[in-house]
């Protein structure tokens, strides 16, 4: 054995390169490898053959394998070494020009939503976007059978065979963040919550991993006349025209009742959306009154409190607002997409600033 050791501790040490430190590895240790065999014929020996070449076959893997191993390692640094050397860089070159950074669209438009709504009194509410099952559906009135609770909509948390703890999702909407506002707060409320949702769902206008912000105002005399002020006011600020015209069409949310889509009055002549103007209609929202099982899910009694709720996609009025074709350029990492459809990073929304300056 010790013959063995010093031919492969002699050809480890003279390995140029991983390649043949991996030569040498198979030759020795590999499963027709020299030593290995060696072990095999462990089972053939008589139990005093076993005692003496057992540990003297063990010492000897041991040694083989930390030999490989310090070899490689070395090896490895040689290889680092030679590339630090290799690819120096002269610090006192003069820096690449456009280094300044821009501001995302999704970031620039959550700023121009928040900025708008903060001037009508609403607040940023957050939450987790890891929701357990009966905020996501239960307290928002979703019952069991609805599909957007069915495992090919919605993306449910891995959970161990036996274990019966309600399930945990990826939110499907801003929803949860409204009921924990309400339960911490209680009434009156005005919160608007933008954040990211997930769903099952992949193509020009969908992504699993997209932004919605939806708003909740709860107060004793609230109606849907003071919904239909509050959501005109919004995209005239954010479209940045001096009117709207809104179309309430009648729907159906589980978690508002009576719920309404809206759409807008609109023009795509020469393919440029015009709002305010033309004859079509483009749905940009939904929204309704709040339903009285959801407030009593967050403690509040909907004898004495109502109130409306609506939510919009953050990524679609972006698209709709600054020509973004593809939904999913969005989340492309593409410098140059960035650079063309960034905004200054010092150019802070204000309504009286200006939004999109």
């Amino acid at each position: 054995m010790d013959d063995i050791k010093a031919r492969y501790l002699a050809l480890i040490a003279a390995a140029a390169d991983e390649a043949a430190i991996e030569e040498v590895r198979i030759a020795a240790m590999g499963k027709q490898g020299e030593v290995a065999l060696r072990m095999r014929e462990l089972g053939r020996m008589s139990p005093e053959e076993r005692q003496t070449a057992g540990p003297a076959l063990n010492a000897l893997k041991d040694e083989i394998t930390s030999a490989l191993a310090a070899r490689k390692a070395a090896l490895g640094d040689a290889a680092l070494e030679e590339r630090l050397r290799a690819e120096w860089l002269d610090v006192t070159l003069p820096g690449r020009p456009r280094r300044q950074g821009t501001i995302h669209p999704i970031s620039q438009v959550t700023e121009e939503v928040t900025a708008i709504f903060a001037d009508m009194g609403f607040r940023v509410a957050e939450g987790p976007q890891v929701e357990s099952d009966w905020f996501n559906f239960d307290a928002l009135n979703i019952p069991g059978h609805h599909p957007a609770r069915a495992e090919m909509d919605t993306f449910y948390t891995h959970r161990a065979p036996g274990d019966n703890r309600p399930p945990h999702v990826l939110r499907t909407h801003t929803s949860p963040v409204q009921i924990r506002a309400l339960q911490a707060q209680g009434a009156p409320i005005r919160v608007i919550a933008p954040g990211r949702v997930y769903r099952a769902d992949y193509d020009q206008t969908h992504t699993p991993m997209f932004h919605q912000v939806e708003g909740l105002a709860i107060d004793r005399d609230i109606s849907m006349a003071n919904l239909k002020w509050c959501l005109e006011e919004f995209v005239k600020a954010y479209f940045e025209v001096d009117h709207v015209d809104l179309r309430f069409r009648a729907s159906h949310f589980p978690f508002t009742e009576p719920s309404a889509e809206v759409d807008i009055r609109c023009s795509w002549e020469g393919g440029t959306l015009k709002v305010g103007e033309g004859d079509d209609w483009l749905e940009v929202l939904g929204s309704g009154m709040v339903h009285p099982k959801v407030l009593q899910a967050a403690g509040v009694d909907p004898a004495q409190w109502q109130g409306f709720a609506f939510g919009l996609g953050i990524d679609r009025i972006a698209m709709l607002k600054y020509g973004i074709p593809d939904l999913r350029a969005f989340f492309d990492s593409d410098l140059r997409w960035l650079r063309h459809y960034g905004f200054a990073s010092l150019d802070v929304p204000t309504l009286h600033g200006g939004l999109s300056r």
